[in-house]
């Protein structure tokens, strides 16, 4: 049996980090998929905490909320940064991107082109501070923080990765992260996960259980 369970939705949605980030690690998962018929009959939200999934396993260890589980992934495989100070700031930027999620999550929601072309048009504003704290970090030719990869790396490219469905060919107008997306792709494990069926026939989320 795997060591890692996940019940959750047959989409992207809060959770493709998380899928992410236990192939780039070498760890197997098994998903429970939960259908929007399912759902919306009450007894899979009724049996959750707060009646929300993800719901995530890890052996005896029950867990709800998409950061939390994120956050013990990251302190499970020193994903956290080297030092309290480094945890600090990935503990910054990933704050920064659940605000920004919530922000695409809304746009998706209300399924408006308008709004969708307002906030292309607003993206280089969105992602200034990622592209800030990646230029201070060695001119931005290594990782969001710090010398080695953390979750909150695995965040920025599943958001970035999510802009590119949105926005197909995007990251030609922001070479540093056209560059950042390149380099954390050819991790080997992280990229025989992208190019997987699974991941690429995922959509970035039903809207109905946003």
């Amino acid at each position: 049996m795997p060591p890692y369970t996940l019940v959750y939705f047959a989409s992207r949605g809060r959770c493709e980090v998380l899928r992410m980030l236990l192939a780039d690690q070498g760890q197997s998962l098994k998903e429970t998929v939960v259908t929007v018929d399912a759902w919306q009959q009450g007894t899979v939200k009724a049996s959750c905490l707060f009646g929300q999934l993800p719901k995530f396993q890890d052996g005896n260890l029950t867990l709800y909320q998409s950061n939390a589980i994120l956050r013990h992934l990251g302190r499970s495989f020193g994903l956290y940064g080297k030092d309290l100070q480094e945890a600090a700031r990935v503990d910054m930027v990933n704050d920064g991107l659940e605000d920004l999620a919530r922000h695409v999550f809304r746009l998706l929601l209300l399924r408006s082109e308008e709004v969708k072309a307002q906030y292309r048009k607003e993206l280089p504003k969105h992602l200034k501070p990622f592209e800030t704290l990646l230029v201070q970090n060695k001119g931005g030719r290594s990782f969001i923080v710090g010398d080695q990869i953390s979750f909150a790396d695995y965040r920025l490219l599943d958001l970035l990765l999510n802009h590119q469905l949105l926005f197909p060919g995007y990251l030609k107008d922001f070479p540093l992260f056209s560059a950042y997306v390149a380099r954390l792709t050819a991790r080997p494990k992280l990229k025989a996960f992208l190019d997987s069926p699974e991941h690429i026939n995922r959509p970035i989320a039903d809207c109905v259980n946003i």
